[in-house]
């Protein structure tokens, strides 16, 4: 099997970018990476591409050749949509790609524009990722589905809106330094326990924000990293997939995540590493509690255990697992069709040692990357390592 190295990252700032196009910030992230990975445009033979809404936010569909136009790429070119876990599939696809030897350099990654759209706009929009039958037609929004689920999830195991305020002051705190985040500010518990409530028991500091920008990663194979002598010290190492049933009422429980859990298991088994061996994670933290639901689902924490990690300090910078150092999707910002490519990038800088929060894991040789669509009915979960 061919390895997959990280030869390149590029992001956008994340936050609100209301005089540019969606091929605008996407022409500017893949140009990033390009330059990062020292590679040649023309080497280029397949671009993956996410998005989720940009039919309904800037009313344009078949996005792929245009963004491929915009990037100065002539390749051929996908959309991959899979909700908030797009780019995650997208990468995981142009992988899968370079794994089979099918090409040797692939760009993947993904855009999203949101705050062209009112607030309701694009709670409206979002919600299509939910059932529409059953769900949204009942007016469920995904405030209300995660607010199902974390009251759930109190109800089965313990748990308090304070253990989640903590997950919020967490990933405020580690986007502080980040240059691509969204909000560089730190709040307290208190401050996030005074704040609006959503949809209980959820409240403002819970919910990730509304958010544009872009990301892309240059990805090759390791026989191309040797003959174009390009430096690339972070591979892709395992990969992995699932799904579960869109609705809530229709699963077996919904203080779980079996989606994630199995992407995770065939993820662990491709790369040939266990839950054990992971330093440093990047999870989809759209509300507090996901983050929780996904810390266990990757195996980090027993079931019902990581309610009370941040507040532990376990998963804090200077814990003993660091999660969600980039600022997550709750403070660095969710423009969803980009945000797994987005997880991707900052790992492999993570990993790399040029990420401005790398001290704090100097020594991680293995990270995991978890991407999640609508409430978990999708998801992607990838492991990279610093290659040997």
């Amino acid at each position: 099997m061919t390895a997959v190295r990280v030869a390149g990252v590029g992001l956008t700032k994340f936050g609100e970018h209301p005089g540019r196009t969606g091929r605008d910030l996407f022409a500017e992230a893949a140009d990033t990476a390009l330059r990062d990975a020292g590679v040649e445009r023309e080497t280029v033979e397949q671009l993956n591409y996410g998005n989720f809404m940009g039919t309904l936010a800037e009313r344009q569909g078949h996005q792929a050749p245009l963004m491929a136009e915009a990037a100065g790429l002539r390749c051929p070119a996908t959309r991959y949509e899979e909700a908030c876990a797009s780019a995650g599939v997208a990468v995981r696809e142009a992988v899968r790609a370079v794994r089979s030897g099918e090409v040797d350099v692939a760009v993947a990654g993904g855009m999203e524009r949101m705050t062209n759209l009112s607030t309701p706009k694009v709670t409206e929009s979002l919600a299509v990722a939910a059932d529409e039958l059953f769900e949204v037609r009942a007016g469920v929004t995904f405030p209300g589905a995660y607010a199902l689920m974390a009251r759930r999830y109190f109800d089965r195991f313990g748990g308090d809106p304070e253990d989640l305020a903590h997950v919020a002051v967490k990933n405020h705190a580690n986007a502080v330094d980040n240059e691509f985040a969204q909000y560089q500010r730190e709040i307290d518990v208190e401050e996030a326990l005074d704040a609006p409530e959503i949809a209980s028991p959820l409240g403002l500091f819970d919910a990730c924000p509304i958010t544009d920008g872009a990301s892309a990663i240059v990805l090759i194979s390791e026989s191309f990293a040797s003959e174009a002598d390009v430096t690339a010290p972070v591979a892709i190492t395992g990969t992995g997939q699932g799904s579960d049933r869109a609705a809530l009422q229709d699963r077996d429980a919904i203080a779980e995540t079996p989606a994630a859990r199995r992407a995770a298991e065939t993820a662990y088994d491709d790369a040939g590493v266990a839950a054990d061996d992971v330093a440093v994670a990047e999870v989809h933290d759209c509300f507090t509690i996901a983050e929780v639901l996904a810390l266990e689902s990757l195996g980090l924490y027993e079931t019902g255990e990581a309610v009370g990690a941040a507040r532990r300090g376990e998963t804090t910078a200077d814990g003993a697992l660091p999660v969600n150092l980039s600022g997550g999707l709750k403070a660095k910002g969710h423009p969803v069709g980009a945000t797994g490519g987005s997880q991707i990038a900052e790992l492999t800088r993570l990993l790399r040692g040029d990420h401005p929060n790398s001290d704090a894991v100097p020594d991680a040789e293995v990270g995991v990357a978890h991407n999640a669509g609508g409430t978990v009915a999708s998801a992607v979960v990838h492991v990279l390592e610093v290659a040997k």
